[in-house]
C-alpha cells in the first residue's frame, strides 16, 4: 500500500496559500533545498521530486514553497501503520511512503481479496488519504506493483514472473548507482535481468553474501525464491483502567479516586506519564458520554488529574444512573522519578504546566499557546504557536508570551509585535537612522540608536521582489526602546521609497 504525497498542513493552508495554485513542499539536500513533494499544479510546470528549489522557481517564479515536515509524515505513516491492523494482525511501515501488510489468512474475513481491497479504498479515502493498492505473494512484488502497476492490482502466483516482467528495473527497490547501471546496459525490464544468466549477474553485481541489495537478491525476493519476512512491530502500551459498579449511581465523581490511582499506579511501574486523559461514563440505557482533557506536561498525579475532570461533571446527564466508567491514558511520554525539594515546595516547571493545565480547561485548548522555535533569521518566522496541550517535549519555564513572540536571546527585544506595524519616519540621511519617527499616532523623538543591522530575505522561501531590512535599536526621550527597521534601500530596484516598520520593544 503506498499512500498519496504528503499534504500541505492546514496551518499553511490557512496562512493565505491557494492549494490549486502550483505548490511544493521543500526539504533539505545536500546543496541547498529541495523539491520534496509537488501538487499538480506544480508537476504540470515542471516541478518533480528531488529538483532543486532554485530551479523549480526558474521555471515558475510564482510556485509556493512550504517546508515539509518529513518527522510529522513520518509519525502519521506510523500511525496509519498501527491503524490498517483492522485488516490483518501484521503490518509494518515500507519505506517513507508506505504500508506492508500481511493478509494471509485474513483475507476470507473480508470477502475476499478484491472486497478487502475496496474497503482499504473506501476507508482510506474516508481519512482523505488516496492510495495505490496492490495483493501479491511476495512483499517485493507488492512494493512494485503498488508504484509501478495500476493504482489497485491483485496479482496471484501463477501470473507473478509474468507481471514483474513487464515492470521496470526501478521497480527493484536498487540504489541510484546499480539502477544508472542497469541503465546503461541496456536493461530496462524486469524481464530483460530475467533473461540473463544468473551467474552473469552474480559476476557483475557481487553474490547475495556480499551485498544486501544486488539485483539478484531482489529478483528473487520478488519472485519468492527468497524469504523476506515482514517485522511487524509490536503495538504500544496502552494504559486503561475499567471500574464496574455493583449499582447505577447518578454522580460518579467520587468513584474517580480510585480508578485513578490505579492509573496512575500502572503508568509509575511503566515509567511512562500522560499527556492526555479519557473519561468514559456508561449509562444504563446504553448511551455513552466521553471527556478529555490535555496536559501540557507529562504527568501522573491523581489530584492534579481529577481536578482536570471536574468541570465536565457540571452539565453530566446521568439518565437512569452510570454503571461503568473507564479511565484510559492519552499519548503517554516517559517520565522518570523527580526528586522532591527539601521545602516540600513543587518545581517551578510543574507549577507553571498546572497552570496551563487549569487555564486550558477552562478556557479551551486552543485559548493558552506556545511559541515553537522554527529555523529562520527572520524575526517573524522564527516562531509558530501550537496549543500548550499538543505541544511536544516538556514545558520551559518562562515559555508564555505576553501576547507577543518569546525572544530567541538577548539581542532581540522582550516582546515582538506579531506583524511590524508602519511608522511614519524623518530621517537625516535616505539610508541613515531615523531622527523622529510616529506610531499609533503618537510621535516619539530619538536620543540614541544601534545598528543598523541587516537582514537579507530568505531567497529560497521568499517571493520575487522582497526587500532586505536593516533594523535599528532607538532610544526614544522618554527611555523606552523599540526595534524599528528599513524595508529596502533606494534605487535596490525593487520599489520606490523605503518603507519603516517597529518591529518590538525591549524592556
Amino acid at each position: 500500500m503506498q499512500p498519496a504525497q504528503p499534504s500541505v498542513p492546514w496551518e499553511e493552508v490557512a496562512d493565505g496559500l491557494d492549494p490549486d495554485a502550483p505548490l511544493v513542499l521543500a526539504a533539505q539536500g545536500p546543496h541547498g533545498p529541495v523539491v520534496h513533494a509537488a501538487n499538480p499544479s506544480a508537476q504540470a510546470e515542471g516541478a518533480a521530486r528531488g529538483m532543486r528549489i532554485t530551479d523549480v522557481r526558474a521555471l515558475t517564479p510564482m510556485v509556493q514553497v512550504v517546508p515539509a515536515d518529513l518527522s510529522g509524515d513520518a509519525e502519521a505513516l506510523r500511525r496509519l501503520m498501527l491503524w490498517s491492523r483492522r485488516w490483518c494482525p501484521w503490518s509494518a511501515s515500507d519505506g517513507a511512503d508506505g504500508i506492508v501488510l500481511d493478509t494471509t489468512g485474513s483475507d476470507h474475513l473480508w470477502g475476499g481479496e478484491a472486497a478487502m481491497l475496496s474497503d482499504m479504498q473506501a476507508r482510506l479515502r474516508d481519512l482523505g488519504q488516496e492510495a495505490r493498492l496492490a495483493v501479491a505473494p511476495t512483499h517485493g512484488a507488492a512494493w512494485a506493483l503498488a508504484r509501478y502497476g495500476a493504482a489497485r492490482e491483485i496479482c496471484g502466483p501463477s501470473a507473478l514472473k509474468a507481471r514483474l516482467a513487464m515492470l521496470p528495473v526501478a521497480a527493484l527497490r536498487l540504489d541510484g548507482a546499480t539502477l544508472l547501471t542497469l541503465r546503461r546496459l541496456g536493461l530496462k525490464h524486469i524481464g530483460d535481468l530475467m533473461l540473463i544468466p544468473r551467474a552473469t549477474l552474480e559476476r557483475r553485481f557481487g553474490r547475495d553474501g556480499r551485498a544486501l541489495m544486488t539485483p539478484l537478491r531482489r529478483l528473487d525476493q520478488m519472485t519468492g525464491d527468497l524469504p523476506e519476512p515482514i517485522v511487524s512491530p509490536p503495538p504500544p502500551q496502552r494504559f486503561r483502567v475499567v471500574h464496574r459498579l455493583a449499582e447505577p449511581v447518578m454522580d460518579p465523581q467520587p468513584l474517580l479516586p480510585e480508578p485513578m490511582q490505579m492509573l496512575c499506579a500502572e503508568l509509575a511501574a511503566a515509567g511512562q506519564g500522560l499527556r492526555g486523559l479519557r473519561l468514559e461514563l456508561y449509562r444504563t440505557d446504553g448511551t455513552t458520554s466521553r471527556f478529555e482533557a490535555g496536559c501540557a506536561q507529562a504527568s501522573r498525579d491523581p489530584a492534579h488529574l481529577q481536578n482536570l475532570l471536574t468541570c465536565h461533571f457540571e452539565s453530566l446527564d446521568a439518565g437512569f444512573g452510570f454503571d461503568t466508567l473507564s479511565l484510559e491514558a492519552l499519548r503517554p511520554e516517559p517520565l522518570a522519578a523527580a526528586q522532591v525539594r527539601l521545602d516540600g515546595g513543587v518545581q517551578a516547571d510543574v507549577a507553571l504546566a498546572t497552570l496551563v493545565d487549569r487555564l486550558t480547561v477552562r478556557l479551551g485548548p486552543d485559548a493558552v499557546q506556545l511559541p515553537d522555535p522554527v529555523e529562520s533569521h527572520l524575526p517573524e518566522c522564527a516562531d509558530r504557536w501550537s496549543p500548550a496541550v499538543r505541544r511536544a517535549g516538556l514545558l520551559a519555564p518562562g515559555g508564555l508570551g505576553g501576547g507577543g513572540l518569546v525572544a530567541p536571546s538577548r539581542d532581540r527585544p522582550v516582546r515582538l509585535l506579531r506583524s511590524p506595524e508602519r511608522i511614519e519616519v524623518l530621517y537625516a540621511v535616505p539610508e541613515g537612522p531615523p531622527v523622529r519617527f510616529k506610531w499609533r499616532r503618537k510621535p516619539y523623538l530619538i536620543r540614541r540608536h544601534q545598528g543598523p543591522e541587516r537582514i537579507a530575505p530568505e531567497w529560497w522561501r521568499a517571493r520575487p521582489g522582497t526587500r532586505l531590512r536593516d533594523y535599528y535599536k532607538v532610544e526614544v526621550e522618554a527611555g523606552e526602546r523599540y526595534w524599528l527597521f528599513r524595508e529596502g534601500i533606494m534605487g535596490d530596484g525593487r520599489g520606490g521609497e523605503p518603507d519603516w516598520f517597529l518591529h518590538g520593544l525591549f524592556a
